[in-house]
């Protein structure tokens, strides 16, 4: 995986989805009697393929898992998220203000999901893949949590960073010799940072701790419901994170992502007022580098590296009937590659050299049962590389090799640095100098190992990436005309009009009585977006810009019948102008300071307004506001101006922060 799982860079081992000739565990296990649940995050296949047309080959149903509840993308929304039941987009049942929460949601499916398999048929056994929102941004959690939380980091990172190292050598999750990696760059003392710097990180981290405590709770709410089944001795549970923590927030943290993704910088001071909307269905935060930092003690660096602090993370595995050292700690090095091959020696399988008539490429784990009843016995794997967008890693025999590459200088220019990791876990003590012929050695196999695993060519392309992708991916990569016929489902912003950045016409076909009003297109949600709707008999569009709403509505009433209403956007530079009108005729006209390049992640919804409300005049409705009258089509036209330079820039932000 080169860099956002289910991009499609053009070349091989990166089409956006897994390989065909590389059967799903659900697929394999499937064949063996067992039924299949997925819950949670997919992000498995192109965005452009998630939408209600498909196609659907690459969608759960069809890798192998009977049963599907959670979200195609990399992240989600929690109090108003973009759902997928089985084959179809569904609406969540139930809003924040009823106490919905995804992740309870998720839960409430699994527990479900098992209630359905084992009541029918108690003989068959399941396996369930279930990946979580948490704790990927947005952080949100239930207003309980986040008051438990409330002042709880207001020692700083500093002292947090020392507290939780000293701690994981108390529990011997660290050997006693470990030092703690350097400050990263750009990570400030936290006593040099201004009050609202502070007040602002604090409560950012209180929503990333509220949202991880909240899921622990749902994780023994699972686990005592299979308790309660009778099946917990012999159900295998492996838990385990992605990724390091993320660098996505930046310096001082974000509390609406959007808008940084559209590089307009909120600075503490300017974000100060809004932190009570932390943590809540008001805000898409994520923290800043100083509490990422401290999320990856005693590593350096951060998701995206291929230094310990992007991939060194906590693997834990319940199986009372396999594993009798309850509670005991293991220490043999191992990757995410392994877990397969421990499941099928568990279960006692061989994977099929073929699947479908498909020949199957061979799976590089190495099965980790072998230290379920042996503390000491030695890793069985000896070597492991790494690369993302560009940054490289090698592991081999207790030995690292690993390199932070900048995008655009060639990879033959990259610093390579050299660890004896089996004794140096956090990387401390660079040792390139020292040992040259080892580092070298390393070098090679790392190529070696590339080219044995469909790494190569390396490509290191971020903005044009992003920019050749989304254009070359479209569903409608020759037209600038999009129709859309209510009803319909929710679309991903992926595979609607991309109207984002650029000028374009909007006009909707209706039949109407004076007090029929509703929303006729609306994308994005509370946070920022756009709705064209008719409210109180007047057509009105909502520029929703980051909670910000400008807004303009006709002079005059509407009339009645049959008739054409339309909006038409037209970017002027990085500003622009919304013109309204009424059977071509002009009824309204307003300025925009600024044309959003990022709209939201939320794509849109025709006939009415799907997830949280965009627009302030319904904001207090939980239906959607619904379009009352007769909505025949929606025409969107994209109009050709000389796009935004910064446009492939925002969309790169945009798709590596969803990762």
């Amino acid at each position: 995986m080169r860099s956002v799982s289910n991009f499609d860079s053009g070349f091989p081992h990166m089409r956006g989805h897994i390989s065909n000739h590389a059967a799903t565990v659900a697929e394999v296990v499937r064949e063996e009697g067992y039924t299949t649940f997925a819950l949670g995050k997919w992000h498995l296949c192109p965005m452009v393929d998630a939408s209600p047309a498909g196609p659907f080959d690459q969608w759960p149903l069809q890798r192998g898992f009977d049963r599907f509840y959670g979200f195609l993308d990399g992240e989600t929304d929690q109090f108003y998220p973009e759902l997928v039941y089985d084959n179809h987009w569904v609406e969540p049942p139930a809003g924040p203000d009823d106490g919905y929460h995804l992740t309870e949601d998720l839960v409430d499916h699994a527990i479900t999901f098992v209630h359905d398999s084992v009541g029918v048929r108690p003989d068959r056994p399941f396996f369930m893949y279930l990946a979580f929102g948490a704790t990927h941004a947005p952080h949100q959690a239930p207003p309980e949590y986040m008051a438990k939380y409330r002042g709880a980091f207001d020692e700083g990172w500093d002292v947090f960073r020392d507290r939780w190292f000293a701690r994981q050598k108390e529990l011997g999750l660290l050997p006693e010799e470990t030092k703690l990696a350097p400050r990263n760059p750009g990570v400030e003392p936290w006593d040099t940072l201004s009050e609202n710097q502070q007040r602002l990180a604090c409560r950012l981290q209180e929503a990333y701790a509220a949202f991880l405590d909240h899921t622990d709770v749902q994780i023994g709410r699972l686990l005592a419901s299979i308790e309660k089944l009778g099946l917990d001795d012999n159900t295998m549970v492996v838990l385990l994170a992605d990724n390091g923590a993320s660098q996505e927030g930046g310096p001082f943290g974000v509390l609406h992502e959007m808008k940084f993704f559209n590089m307009m910088i909120e600075t503490p001071d300017e974000a100060i007022h809004r932190i009570d909307e932390i943590g809540g269905p008001h805000s898409h935060s994520n923290y800043p580098w100083g509490w990422s930092q401290v999320g990856n003690t005693p590593f350096k660096f951060y998701k995206q590296n291929t230094h310990e602090g992007g991939i060194h993370v906590p693997l834990i595995i319940k199986w009372p009937k396999g594993v009798k050292d309850t509670g005991a700690l293991r220490d043999q090095f191992h990757h995410v590659n392994d877990i397969v091959p421990t499941i099928y020696e568990a279960i006692g399988i061989t994977p099929p050299d073929t699947y479908r008539g498909l020949e199957q490429m061979p799976i590089s784990g190495v099965a980790m049962n072998y230290t379920f009843d042996d503390k000491e016995a030695k890793t069985r794997k000896l070597v492991q590389y790494y690369e993302m967008v560009g940054h490289r890693g090698i592991y081999a025999n207790g030995w690292k090799a690993v390199t932070r590459h900048t995008p655009g200088v060639s990879f033959d220019d990259d610093k390579w640095e050299l660890y004896h990791v089996e004794a140096d876990r956090s990387e401390t003590n660079d040792l390139a100098k020292q040992e040259p012929d080892r580092l070298n050695e390393l070098i090679a196999l790392w190529w070696e190992e590339a080219e044995n695993e469909g790494v190569l060519p390396l490509d290191d392309r971020g903005i044009e990436l992003f920019g050749i992708n989304f254009k070359k991916n479209s569903p409608h990569p020759e037209s600038r005309k999009y129709v859309y016929r209510p009803p319909m489902a929710p679309l991903p912003s992926q595979a609607a009009a991309s109207m984002g950045g650029r000028s374009w016409d909007m006009e909707a076909a209706v039949d109407r009585g004076d007090a029929e009003g509703g929303v006729i297109f609306a994308t994005g949600t509370e946070n920022s977006g756009f709705s064209f709707y008719v409210f109180e008999n007047r057509l009105v569009f909502d520029y929703n810009f980051f909670g910000e709403h400008l807004v303009v509505r006709s002079q005059a009433e509407l009339p009645t019948g049959s008739s054409t209403l339309t909006c038409q956007l037209r970017r002027t530079g990085k500003a622009g102008y919304v013109v309204l009108l009424v059977n071509q005729e002009e009824v309204g006209r307003m300025e925009l300071p600024f044309v959003m390049r990022v709209i939201s992640s939320v794509g849109p919804s025709v006939a009415y307004d799907h997830g949280s409300p965009v627009a302030f005049d319904y904001a207090n409705r939980s239906d959607g506001f619904p379009f009352e009258g007769t909505l025949d089509s929606v025409t969107i036209t994209l109009i050709e101006t000389k796009k935004d330079p910064k446009n492939n820039e925002s969309q790169a932000r945009a798709e590596m922060g969803r990762q």
